[in-house]
């Protein structure tokens, strides 16, 4: 059985963060390309960059991608955007919530010294997001051609995470997603 997709206008106020970080070099080169396209398209392109969310405790929205994409839109005074719901986890109280988030490797809760916090630490409101000059660099790394984007949740992080963290300090998801990312990468350079 194949399921539509659940499409919601949601203030972008009232969407919660699943990390702390953002590129704030990120954040910016978003807000000017919103800004040269407002005007003529801004709806055509809202409409194709939907906010993927899961629903939480307390009916939240939960953002798994797209953060620098919420933040710069809300810096530049939109107020609200489409999300689609990826899943509705609003039955779980806030410990269990955040495990089955930290389980599908749906949130990524670093901060900008690259150490792992606990979800209490993650920001409220996406206009709390603190900028980690790393995802920066990983975004003009990607730019370059460094690497591909890729759909896997935080896949950017993992090329940020090398320059300040140890092995040890990467959580198994994290271990295990950055095998998958090399592996793919391999497998696309190999095609």
């Amino acid at each position: 059985m194949v399921r539509e997709p659940i499409l919601t206008a949601v203030a972008i106020t009232d969407l919660r963060p699943t990390q702390i970080t953002v590129g704030m070099r990120e954040v910016a080169a978003k807000r000017q390309r919103w800004r040269e396209i407002a005007g003529k398209a801004g709806g055509k392109f809202l409409g194709k960059h939907m906010i993927p969310v899961v629903l939480g405790p307390k009916s939240r929205h939960y953002v798994v991608d797209h953060h620098h994409l919420a933040l710069a839109l809300h810096e530049e005074g939109v107020k609200h955007v489409a999300v689609t719901l990826i899943a509705n986890l609003g039955a779980l109280d806030q410990d269990a919530f955040w495990t089955v988030m930290d389980n599908r490797s749906w949130m990524h809760p670093f901060d900008s010294k690259g150490e792992r916090r606990h979800y209490s630490d993650i920001p409220k409101r996406v206009s709390d997001l603190v900028d980690d000059p790393f995802r920066s660099l990983a975004g003009e790394l990607r730019r370059a051609g460094g690497f591909a984007k890729d759909t896997t949740p935080f896949s950017e992080f993992l090329w940020a995470a090398p320059q300040i963290l140890s092995p040890r300090q990467l959580s198994a998801s994290e271990t295990n997603l950055r095998t998958q990312h090399a592996q793919t990468s391999r497998e696309r350079t190999l095609a």
